[in-house]
């Protein structure tokens, strides 16, 4: 059984994902983060590989890749770091990205390799629907790695029900139509929110965008299986001498909100 596949059949709210740039806030800092975070109590990590044109990543997360891209961050550097990262780490993680530099790394070849080291799922934002159906979706398949898209508010519904039907692992509901770390109030989304519960998908809801702290999490965990957090727990690794602390201090703090 895939490892998001297993985690929902054992658990279906209050889920957590924590998002961490590559080679921030040092080179060699992924794996100890991964470790810390997955004996926090994260559910599912989301690694991003950073990229210098980023569309869907606010100043915050851009900060991020920016240091880890200095640091020497690549998609090769990145595998290599992951080889054997499954002895110690039994939580599904998901790479998030971009299509250029998959591109030039060889899609088939990267997902090939990210399989191997035992990566489960893969985001990559800029990769349209129907390219995605009519050209990658085999490759995936054949390397059994899950996709998942983003839906945001303006998404229409018969839409919604496409991308419910292509994804695999879950839905990602992007919580307002702006880049990520927005400042903007989950209050304002709940019609949107309830809309996308009220859908009765297929795959398992979780919430990104503007998800800050435990108040936020526990909001988003009421219309949906679960947050994501990217931008704040970049903010709380950002100027700490010990990062591995900082992790810990953090993804314990959003437990505790929800009793766990």
């Amino acid at each position: 059984m895939k490892r998001l596949e297993d985690l929902f059949r054992k658990k279906s709210a209050g889920i957590l994902n924590v998002y961490v740039t590559a080679g921030f806030p040092e080179l060699d800092s992924t794996l100890p983060l991964l470790k810390t975070l997955q004996d926090s109590g994260a559910d599912i990590i989301e690694l991003g590989m950073p990229y210098s044109d980023p569309l869907a990543d606010g100043p915050v997360i851009q900060q991020s890749g920016s240091i880890a891209l200095e640091n020497g961050m690549t998609i090769s550097t990145l595998l290599k770091q992951l080889n054997g990262f499954r002895n110690t780490i039994d939580v599904p993680v998901i790479l998030m990205g971009y299509m250029n530099p998959v591109m030039q790394y060889g899609f088939e070849r990267f997902c090939a390799d990210a399989s191997s080291v035992g990566v489960d799922a893969l985001i990559l934002p800029d990769l349209p629907m129907h390219e995605f159906e009519t050209q990658y979706r085999a490759i995936l398949e054949k390397y059994n790695l899950d996709f998942i898209f983003l839906v945001t508010p303006e998404t229409s519904e018969e839409r919604i029900h496409k991308i419910d039907s292509l994804s695999t692992g879950f839905v990602y509901a992007v919580s307002s139509s702006s880049t990520t770390g927005s400042n903007k109030s989950l209050n304002t989304s709940d019609s949107y929110f309830q809309r996308l519960k009220d859908m009765n998908l297929k795959n398992k809801l979780l919430i990104g965008f503007g998800i800050a702290d435990k108040e936020s999490f526990d909001h988003a965990c009421r219309y949906a299986n679960g947050a994501i957090i990217g931008s704040a727990f970049i903010k709380a690794l950002h100027g700490r001498k010990d990062a591995v602390e900082a992790a810990r201090e953090f993804v314990k703090g959003i437990k505790m909100s929800n009793g766990n």
